[in-house]
């Protein structure tokens, strides 16, 4: 009996669970369409959020900086020099020269290499390394991004903070938060850190 069992009856049960299951998976028809809602919930930020609100992850951020800038642009924004080169903006500091990111209100004549447009309530910004810039005239200004904003990439030297004991991303003093769009990571503008 026990040989019995062996040979047929669990082999054949397996087969018809087997194929129970198949047909189950097979009945749906071509015109079916599967919908996938993706839900967040989401804390908002008021736009502007004061420096003392916010903690790094990393208590200290490192700081390249360079001898020399060859081929650089003297850009002059508030009676100081700042250097443009190399898709990157400095500042000079005893001697050397410090990579920053770009004041509000900088402009350059050329966008950097791999720029994005991305495009948001009827305005067209272009990004490059984490920098918003709006054409004016010939030249490209730096400027602060409206809340809301998506873009699909931040720079690799982007820092992790922390506010209201929520995560967000930060570079360049814009906040981001981490959201899915049609199924893609991106990251959302959701404020501007005010620096004292």
């Amino acid at each position: 009996m026990k040989t019995l069992i062996k040979k047929y009856i669990i082999p054949v049960t397996l087969l018809v669970a087997i194929t129970a299951q198949a047909t189950a998976q097979r009945k749906r028809t071509a015109n079916e369409k599967t919908v996938v809602k993706t839900t967040t919930t989401r804390t908002t930020v008021s736009k502007r959020v004061p420096s003392t609100k916010v903690t790094y992850k990393t208590p200290k951020k490192k700081v390249v900086s360079v001898r020399t800038i060859p081929n650089r642009t003297v850009i002059k924004h508030r009676g100081t020099n700042y250097y443009y080169a190399n898709n990157k903006f400095y500042t000079q500091s005893r001697g050397r020269y410090i990579v920053i990111a770009p004041k509000v209100g900088f402009r350059i004549h050329v966008l950097p290499p791999n720029y994005k447009r991305v495009r948001f309530k009827n305005h067209n910004y272009y990004t490059a390394q984490g920098i918003f810039y709006v054409q004016v005239n010939n030249e490209y200004e730096v400027v602060e991004p409206e809340v809301g904003t998506v873009v699909y990439e931040l720079p690799s030297d982007y820092e992790k903070v922390n506010l209201d004991g929520q995560t967000y991303y930060e570079y360049a003093n814009v906040l981001y938060e981490k959201v899915q769009v049609n199924g893609t990571r991106a990251y959302e503008v959701v404020g501007i850190i005010d620096m004292d």
